[in-house]
């Protein structure tokens, strides 16, 4: 059985740094350390665990040993308006490997929505890689967020196994957390259609091409082509409103117009 739950106390927390390591590989220089998380928690993030009580030892609603997920979050404020709005910048999400494709990422981040809309806060961001299709399709096709922002190497040399050596490129999903367009998503009805302006395809072997000292040229010419084409939909005013997989497992990400019922 998988609770979640925020973690609390030194040792839970210590269990999610624990995990982030096991999950990127990071070295030293890229650890987020457990007095990172601490001080998020305390002004106005979140750190949410998925707990399994069925392995031995652990409690009912959990304990460190049995943490198998967490994902973290740190308060923000938008200022582009006259009247400033809080939100969440959901930093860091990670799952046990033992556990990957039971659905633990979306319920994490389901656990993230109810936690914010219960504060009033109508809004999550996050960045994540624009050659991860596995993350591509949960954030845009499971949970409704929309994209309209590419950082290019957003945070520079990385010790991450996972991000093979390339530039750490990012996109932002913009999740509206009480918009028509996630409540739709969220409840298996239909969004509103939109009008396909643009196609950019991730190729399903991208993960093999990243790993190979071989072929990781392949990988670097996909994201620098896919850079290009995402910079110049974007600043002709698209957004990412759609994510699917092909039969050969092939992502490819659906853009066009948004309107304010993507936000509202």
């Amino acid at each position: 059985m998988i609770v979640i739950r925020n973690c609390s106390g030194f040792d839970e927390l210590e269990a999610c740094v624990q995990l982030q390591i096991e999950t990127w590989g990071y070295d030293d220089s890229d650890v987020i350390p457990r007095k990172a998380f601490l001080v998020g928690q305390k002004i106005g993030g979140q750190v949410i665990g998925a707990f399994d009580t069925d392995l031995p030892g652990a409690s009912p609603d959990g304990s460190p040993e049995s943490l198998v997920g967490f994902t973290m979050s740190l308060p923000g404020v938008k200022t582009e308006s006259e009247k400033p709005r809080p939100y969440l910048h959901s930093h860091m999400l990670a799952v046990r490997d033992s556990y990957r494709n039971r659905g633990l990422g979306a319920q994490l981040k389901l656990k993230q929505r109810l936690e914010a809309l219960s504060r009033n806060i109508r809004l999550m961001e996050w960045t994540f890689d624009p050659l991860e299709i596995k993350n591509a399709h949960l954030n845009i096709h499971k949970l409704g967020a929309i994209v309209r922002c590419y950082h290019v190497n957003f945070y520079g040399v990385s010790s991450s196994r996972l991000q093979g050596g390339l530039p750490t490129d990012r996109l932002v999903a913009e999740w509206h957390l009480d918009s028509r367009r996630v409540v739709a998503t969220l409840e298996g009805r239909p969004r509103a259609p939109f009008t396909i302006q643009e196609r950019i395809q991730v190729p399903a072997s991208i993960y093999q091409w990243k790993a190979s000292d071989v072929h990781r040229e392949r990988a670097m010419a996909v994201q620098l082509e896919n850079r290009r084409k995402f910079q110049e939909a974007f600043s002709r005013g698209f957004a990412v409103l759609g994510f699917v997989r092909d039969t050969e497992g092939n992502g490819i990400f659906e853009l066009g117009s948004p309107t304010q019922t993507e936000m509202d």
